[in-house]
């Protein structure tokens, strides 16, 4: 009996993103141009929507297009062109999430398998029998549905299909519906023209009673003479207290889905989709997001007694997030699941390239963010589990041939790594495990204020995990992040030192003169020579051999 198996659904906000996310392990894509789609900034022409979907087919994967706008009349006139579209086009399935569309299009092309969209808020097993009821292939349930309510919805529905979202950003509004964005830029959130003002920093202001308008700063010396609460109109003499930092408050900021801690029970009740949120996200969002979901998935199926999410959460936690949550899996949401420091999503790694071609000697990247003397490279591969790893101490311009010592990622250059400066690999692996399109990385420099709030990330995910009121943990940290803040040091460091001696890592990098030239590591050289091809030392192995031999 064949198995059944979870779906990975991923992103595609453009041509470059829907390829590397097909490499990188997704199962299928979704994708649409920008005037129908709910993403006016989609990247995709027609031209690229049926390259993207052959390249889907021809990789033996599936491709869905989006059609979830709440419809307007100026809309309608539309419906037959792009239906005439979708069937040059054809997509393995059309979000819908308008009722008037969704029984336009079964109307007129009955043969184009219909997904309910996530805008169509389906929150009920009721709902869903619904949808089911007018033809509706697969329904994508709403971010608010809890676990255990998909879990009923999942052994009332068992002959239509499921899907939900288990990572990505999260919406204040009820599955995406908001008025907001029209009311502070009318830009139009059900368009698909949102701009984001739930993330926006907001300030108090007082007005005084000739009319002028003040900002109101609360500091030290005036402190003690405010306080500033909201009543409820039916809950009189229920004072709620406001609070606000000298940099405004992210009162409507939530932190990013990320499902990965429970992904094993979406996998066991048999959820037929996982969704990856992120059409806007970057090219390496797509291809790591997908790679790391990728490998949980697999690594569940072949052996899910002893499936543990740990090595996967460190591989998503080197993208840019706002700080993770389980958001409304366990059906309440808390305060752990707002960031209300800081909209900005970070990570301790960062987009260093793309490799671009592999030439019999060399793969050439286009260098993504700044690249200077000392920098590791990683090489992520789309199809091998190890990574590689490189050290740089200056980049060939592949157009030339200079040599120089920085490269700067807004211009766009290509260098050049020759396969000779991977002295421990195999030649013939490079080309097959990295081939075009292959993300590399590096580490990132942070301020103290930013690498306190990663850290206040990890508790506050963990205490949502365990479902554990460590106060404790939770004030020590959180009050290290506002020291941070108060201290307002810019300086960014490095997590590992550049170069000199203490500059190397010990886990073996290639084109590390330190690690294999100096007598320091002659002993874990030994070790790591055993190895197979690509696999590193750890970070305690390698500080536990980090003696001389002779010892």
């Amino acid at each position: 009996m064949t198995q059944h198996r979870s779906e990975l659904l991923m992103p595609a906000g453009n041509l470059r993103k829907l390829k590397m996310a097909i490499l990188y392990g997704a199962d299928a894509v979704y994708l649409g141009t920008p005037d129908m789609s709910l993403r006016t900034k989609s990247e995709f022409s027609l031209d690229d929507v049926i390259e993207g979907v052959e390249f889907c087919h021809a990789h033996g994967k599936r491709a869905y297009l989006t059609l979830n706008l709440f419809s307007h009349n100026k809309d309608i006139p539309k419906l037959d062109e792009y239906l005439e579209t979708v069937r040059k086009v054809s997509p393995d399935g059309l979000i819908v999430a308008d009722p008037g569309v969704f029984q336009y299009v079964r109307t007129h092309a009955p043969d184009i398998p219909l997904h309910v969209s996530t805008q169509a808020n389906v929150a009920s097993w009721l709902s869903v029998q619904f949808w089911e009821n007018q033809g509706a292939d697969l329904v994508v349930l709403a971010r608010e549905v809890s676990f255990p309510e998909l879990s009923e919805i999942r052994e009332k529905c068992p002959d239509i299909k499921l899907e939900a979202f288990i990572h990505g950003a999260m919406c204040m509004t009820y599955s995406g519906r908001c008025l907001l964005s029209n009311f502070m830029a009318e830009r139009g959130a059900n368009q698909g023209n949102c701009a984001n003002a739930c993330r926006w920093n907001y300030k108090f202001h007082m007005r005084l009673k000739d009319g002028t308008v003040q900002e109101l700063n609360v500091d030290e010396d005036n402190l003690h003479m405010f306080e500033f609460l909201l009543e409820e109109g039916v809950r009189p003499g229920e004072f709620l207290p406001i609070e606000e930092d000298a940099r405004g408050s992210y009162i409507l900021n939530s932190k990013d889905l990320c499902l990965m801690p429970k992904l094993d029970d979406y996998l066991r009740i048999g959820v037929d989709s996982l969704k990856v949120e992120g059409r806007g996200k970057s090219e390496y969002y797509a291809a790591v997001v997908a790679r790391a979901y990728r490998m949980a998935i697999d690594d569940y199926y072949a052996d899910p007694e002893n499936w543990n999410p740990a090595p996967y959460m460190e591989e998503l936690e080197t993208v840019g997030n706002r700080g993770y949550t389980l958001a409304f899996h366990k059906g309440r949401l808390t305060n752990l699941a707002h960031g209300y420091e800081h909209t900005q999503a970070i990570a301790q790694w960062e987009y260093a390239g793309v490799i671009t071609e592999v030439t019999e000697d060399a793969f050439h990247v286009e260098v993504k963010n700044k690249l200077e003397p000392g920098d590791v490279l990683e090489l992520v591969s789309p199809v091998a589990r190890n990574t590689v790893l490189l050290r740089a101490y200056d980049y060939e311009v592949a157009a030339d041939g200079e040599r120089r010592e920085v490269i700067h990622g807004s211009t766009k250059t290509v260098i050049r790594l020759p396969f000779s400066l991977f002295e421990q690999e195999d030649i013939d692996d490079l080309r097959t495990n990295f081939p075009p399109l292959s993300v590399l990385r590096k580490e990132r420099a942070l301020a103290e204020e930013q690498r306190q709030r990663l850290k206040l990330d990890k508790t506050t995910l963990a205490m949502e995990v365990k479902d554990s009121a460590n106060e404790t943990a939770y004030t020590r940290r959180r009050n290290r992040l506002v020291e941070a803040i108060e201290a307002d040091a810019n300086t960014r460091r490095f997590k590992t030192n550049r170069a000199g001696t203490d500059g190397c890592c010990g886990k073996g990098c290639n084109g590390c003169l330190i690690f294999w030239q100096d007598d320091l590591y002659a002993r874990a050289r030994e070790i790591l020579l055993q190895r197979k091809q690509g696999e590193q030392l750890s970070k305690s192995e390698a500080m536990a051999l980090r003696r001389p031999a002779a010892e």
